[in-house]
């Protein structure tokens, strides 16, 4: 099974995009996007002067407690880097929801719980509403950096060349991305 016929297997669909889309970042050199893709994990992310987005981590079921996931956030952390990266909020129908939070609460990541992230879908053209988590060397970094700099993902890389790959130009980043000051902390009930 292909890299990517294992991430549709596992994340929903409405947060997929698709095997084009893939292709045209990887080979893009100047988005700076990258895959580590092992026999028990799948990594996309791409790495900018400022800060780390994942895109996609995935740690196969079975080897899942081993330590990998860690493993490939240390070494991403080692960059000295900020870190960000997409979540989705808590589904009691979706058991590994809870867990993603857990482990990544356990990592050290801390949730922008100011940033406000609603997007379409490119699979389903359903909005789809994301939470934003990130880790930071520099205990100063504030969220507002946190919203740039997805602001930037968003606009570089959620909606490189969306015309020619869906058919549509999705909404506007602004509209995407934004400051939302009622929010909860989404990491606060989760136990580590």
């Amino acid at each position: 099974m292909t890299w990517y016929n294992k991430l549709k297997e596992y994340f929903p669909k409405e947060e997929m995009k698709s095997k084009e889309h893939f292709d045209a970042l990887l080979n893009n050199k100047n988005k700076n996007y990258y895959i580590d893709e092992g026999k028990n994990h799948i990594l996309l992310y791409a790495e900018r002067d400022e800060f780390i987005f994942i895109d996609y981590l995935y740690v196969i079921g079975n080897v899942r407690g081993n330590g990998i996931g860690k493993k490939l956030l240390e070494q991403l952390k080692l960059k000295g880097k900020p870190i960000f990266l997409e979540v989705e909020p808590v589904n009691e129908t979706e058991q590994d929801t809870e867990r993603r939070l857990r482990f990544y609460k356990r990592e050290g990541f801390q949730h922008a719980s100011s940033v406000y992230y609603k997007k379409t879908s490119p699979a389903t053209e359903e909005e789809v509403e994301l939470e934003i988590l990130y880790w930071s060397p520099d205990p100063a970094l504030m969220e507002h950096d946190v919203l740039k700099g997805m602001q930037d993902v968003y606009r570089e890389l959620h909606t490189y060349r969306d015309e020619e790959l869906y058919g549509r130009s999705f909404e506007p980043t602004e509209q995407a991305l934004k400051i939302h000051v009622d929010k909860a902390d989404i990491l606060e009930e989760i136990k580590s």
